[in-house]
């Protein structure tokens, strides 16, 4: 009896639809073949996860299912109601995987051009490479180039039809069973899979015909980026012999460290210190923003503690619609030497009126402030 395809990925009937996906990604990442070589069991819950993220993400067949269970798709259901096969789990689903697999920096990873029979092609490893920006990159957006060592194929190599599977990609098998002749088709050994194997091997040349050069490869870095993304650079990993190169992966480090401003998001914070002379008379002053310097006005009697918000003067958001805030915390400097005059003026000055603290109900406590800030 089929298990059922709730149980397959651990969730309930009142499942969303996010939650579906997300269920399914998180088997998808635990029993990927590029996790789990030659692990026949790893291959069989990849697949029942594919089978029953297929049916339950569609709303209709959901619907189906929910009523009749697998019955509902006898003969007709799920990839054909036919058994599951890898090259439609990749076609369909490879989305769903994003970046989260890839080949060591000299192997392969993975097959492209799936179809029905077809040649497979084989794809070249992805590289993965870090690279940092400070705030001012991330507001703008920039375009790096870096120096990126891949295996290419070398001039003079060359490549012929595989002479055990005749350039097909894949081998049949014909075994007997007590319910008869079966035969059941799988990659070629020989070539991989590619239907291809080395003829000529090029000067300086690994096994394969590759060979490791530097490239100077440009990456285009969105504005609005943030700590630990990444972007992914297509064709721009090591080569295969006879297939199509991998990928580059390319993780975001962003040194806020360096720069006086804390970021929140798409907010910035920065602190700005006064006088006491400038907190009871006013004043402006020049500050700067991330990519600009602008002039603020501070009203006289301002107190220690209170934000002034610039609107969009922060970070831009990802996704193109607006920017975030800059938030300046304004603190009053109080001063640690005094000199004799200026010790007989606050004397004087102590118990003034206009001294005393008043605080008015109106205004903020710091833990007001700060629950503000986060909320």
């Amino acid at each position: 009896m089929k298990e059922d395809y709730y149980d397959i990925l651990g969730i309930d009937k009142n499942a969303s639809a996010q939650e579906i996906k997300k269920a399914y990604r998180k088997m998808a990442v635990k029993y990927h073949p590029d996790k789990n070589p030659n692990d026949e069991e790893a291959e069989k819950k990849f697949k029942q996860a594919a089978e029953a993220y297929e049916v339950l993400s569609d709303p209709n067949k959901k619907a189906k299912y929910d009523q009749f269970g697998h019955s509902a798709f006898d003969g007709s259901g799920g990839f054909g109601g036919g058994g599951m096969d890898m090259d439609d789990i990749f076609s369909q689903f490879g989305d769903i995987f994003g970046s989260a697999f890839s080949g060591q920096s000299g192997g392969f990873s993975g097959f492209s051009g799936f179809g029905g029979g077809q040649t497979r092609q084989r794809k070249g490893g992805n590289l993965r490479i870090k690279v940092t920006l400070d705030l001012k990159e991330v507001a703008n957006g920039v375009d790096k180039k870096v120096k990126v060592s891949r295996k290419k194929q070398a001039e003079g190599t060359t490549y012929k039809t595989c002479p055990q599977c005749k350039g097909t990609g894949q081998v049949t098998k014909v075994t007997n069973t007590i319910l008869g002749r079966m035969q059941t088709a799988a990659p070629c050994g020989t070539c991989g899979g590619s239907g291809k194997t080395i003829d000529k091997r090029g000067s300086g040349t690994d096994a394969h015909g590759l060979k490791m050069e530097e490239e100077l490869v440009s990456i285009n870095i969105p504005a609005g980026v943030e700590d630990g993304m990444q972007l992914k650079v297509p064709g721009k990993g090591n080569e295969a012999p006879g297939g199509v190169a991998g990928d580059l992966i390319v993780l975001l480090q962003v040194d806020e460290k360096s720069s006086k401003f804390q970021r929140d998001g798409e907010n910035l914070h920065q602190e700005v210190y006064l006088s006491f002379s400038e907190a009871a008379l006013g004043t402006s002053k020049e500050i700067e923003t991330v990519t600009s310097k602008v002039r603020i006005k501070i009203e006289s009697g301002v107190q220690s503690g209170k934000i002034l918000r610039l609107r969009n003067k922060g970070l831009p958001k990802l996704n193109g619609y607006g920017s975030g805030d800059m938030l300046v915390h304004l603190n009053v400097w109080t001063p640690m030497e005094l000199n004799k005059e200026q010790k007989d003026f606050f004397e004087q000055m102590k118990d003034h009126e206009n001294f005393r603290p008043k605080p008015k109900q109106s205004d903020k406590s710091f833990f007001d402030k700060v629950k503000d800030m986060f909320s």
